[in-house]
């Protein structure tokens, strides 16, 4: 797929960089950038009825929406002279809503944009991944280095696991493996069958992405006694991955724990940009 609609979702506290990122990777790729600026409602504690609370938190209020209005048009003056198209948007949530506003967003894009500030914000960045990711069809980039966003990498590691999400997100990143110079299939201590992984753990998908031109080795791992996500993340290093393809696994029943396994790991643990397909 094209990406031709880049949705970056930016803090409205803490943003300049991040949204010159988007407009770096806008740039490049010849995208549309559409600017979410979410400031996240801190509603009263719950017992905090008295006038003092209530009056505080209206104060506060007061202040974030007077902030999130000037935010919102200091990122219009930095996307003016961009030469891009763009359009820039608020959003004043409560945290119990922010995942589904920013879905509604992500629905309408073809890629989100996370940025390392963004990141910072672990409330936003739970609400950004369950929202953009879980709830839209759309992947997303997560960028966690203060280095603006790309899709132009030249050492692309994906992890397999023959699951249905890791093969959603090599669908999606087509694009981008194809224009590597080099694709890692990383496979950490799988176990040949009929099914799945097959007998040839990681042959079935390395013949998929040569049809696509892709430049693909697969690289098994044996993991040991170390976690998947620790020999993931030194593999990349070891083959010099500047990008981590993978899929994303969620506990949807369990809406407190977005991720798990593997996936929370790689989000805290790694320093590379991480594309996730869902």
């Amino acid at each position: 797929m094209q990406f031709k609609t880049v949705l970056a979702v930016v803090d409205a506290d803490d943003l300049r960089e991040d949204v010159e990122s988007a407009v770096a990777l806008c740039q490049s790729i010849d995208a549309h950038l559409s600017v979410t600026v979410v400031a996240i409602d801190q509603s009263p504690y719950a017992g905090s009825y008295g006038e003092a609370a209530v009056n505080a938190w209206l104060e506060d209020r007061e202040s974030t929406l007077a902030n999130l209005a000037g935010q919102i048009e200091a990122v219009k003056e930095m996307l003016g002279p961009s030469g891009l198209s763009y359009e820039v948007n608020d959003l004043y949530t409560e945290f119990a809503w922010a995942d589904e506003d920013i879905a509604q967003r992500a629905l309408y894009s073809d890629l989100t944009l996370i940025g390392q500030q963004a990141a910072r914000n672990d409330d936003l960045r739970r609400r950004i991944l369950d929202g953009a990711l879980f709830q839209s069809s759309a992947p997303v980039l997560f960028n966690p280095t203060n280095k603006p966003a790309t899709l132009a990498s030249r050492s692309i590691l994906v992890a397999w696991d023959s699951r249905p999400e890791a093969a959603r997100a090599v669908q999606l990143s087509l694009p981008i493996l194809q224009s590597a110079a080099e694709v890692h299939v990383t496979l950490v201590d799988p176990v040949a069958s009929t099914v799945g992984n097959g007998e040839e753990p990681g042959a079935d998908v390395a013949t998929y992405l040569a049809r696509h031109a892709v430049k693909v080795t697969v690289d098994v791992l044996a993991s040991g006694g170390k976690t998947v996500d620790e020999t993931l993340i030194q593999h990349a290093t070891a083959v010099g991955a500047d990008l981590v393809v993978m899929g994303a696994y969620s506990h949807s029943r369990l809406r407190e724990r977005i991720f798990g396994g593997v996936t929370q790991s790689m989000l805290e643990k790694t320093e590379l940009p991480i594309f996730w397909g869902h």
